[in-house]
């Protein structure tokens, strides 16, 4: 059981390792991001001898904080986030789809992650993402899902991803399933990991209520079927990486991020132990 870097934000990336060792995550999820410590393989080995805590994934540095980040080249950074997960002794990449406007990206991105695949023993696992909305997906204020109700629903979604938020529109070999992403676009997150079969090589547990900004809730405080999800990774003989990816920024203690950490990894162990022997 994994725990992403970004659960402990606006904490950095040792805090990361840090909390994963004192709650007894078995590694990270390295995100890729602005804080230079991400970036630096020799930083992040350092950290992994310090904690004794494996990195078990990387997350390319492809969200719109980190546009930046490893330069502008979405091509260059994702073959970059392979050879570091390759130094760091990582599995898996996770990768969203392209942006729309990303054209030349985009148009190539397919072959892009199945000639990298072919190179190299680590898994891209393309993660399904969700709409913008016109009522403030991407940093608008957080509406509830009731509160979206009583107003007659969001408002139109518009694809923000080429050639959708939906990576199984594409077709990769292998997928990243993300329980709060589902409850934003409004997805069934159990069909969804149906149509990834058995290409749904990592999941990020978090969960949602349905609101228009991604929320990452602790898994079993949203209205996702999280622990149907779970089941069916367990029957389908899931053999991939499980990575806990909550929003913990309004902790008010590092004593109450560490409780959130707690409860979400309790939650992964209770419905994925078999799945992870």
């Amino acid at each position: 059981m994994g725990l992403s870097t970004a659960s402990v934000y606006p904490e950095n990336t040792e805090a990361a390792f840090r909390y994963a060792a004192e709650v007894g995550y078995d590694g990270v999820e390295l995100m890729v991001w602005a804080e230079s410590v991400s970036q630096d393989i020799a930083a992040v080995r350092a950290l992994v001898r310090k904690y004794a805590v494996p990195v078990q994934a990387v997350h390319a540095p492809c969200l719109l904080i980190s546009q930046r980040v490893w330069g502008s080249d979405p091509t260059a950074k994702l073959e970059r986030s392979v050879r570091t997960a390759e130094a760091l002794g990582a599995a898996t990449v996770v990768v969203h789809p392209p942006f729309r406007w990303q054209r030349r990206y985009a148009d190539g991105f397919a072959d892009q992650v199945a000639d990298l695949e072919s190179r190299s023993d680590v898994i891209v696992a393309v993660e399904n993402m969700f709409p913008m909305r016109a009522d403030g997906v991407f940093g608008g204020k957080e509406r509830s899902a009731e509160r979206l109700r009583r107003r007659g629903g969001p408002g139109p979604a518009l694809s923000a991803f080429s050639p959708s938020y939906d990576p199984t529109d594409s077709g990769h070999d292998h997928y990243t399933l993300d329980l709060s992403h589902t409850a934003t676009a409004g997805m069934d997150a159990m069909k969804l990991a149906k149509r990834m079969g058995s290409g749904l090589t990592h999941l990020h547990l978090a969960d949602g209520n349905g609101a228009s900004l991604d929320e990452h809730l602790v898994p079993g405080d949203g209205s996702q079927p999280c622990v149907e999800v779970c089941r069916h990774l367990m029957d389908s003989g899931f053999a991939g990486q499980a990575v806990v990816e909550i929003n913990t920024q309004n902790a008010r203690t590092r004593r109450e991020r560490s409780a959130m950490l707690a409860q979400a990894l309790a939650f992964a162990r209770e419905n994925l132990e078999s799945a992870h022997g």
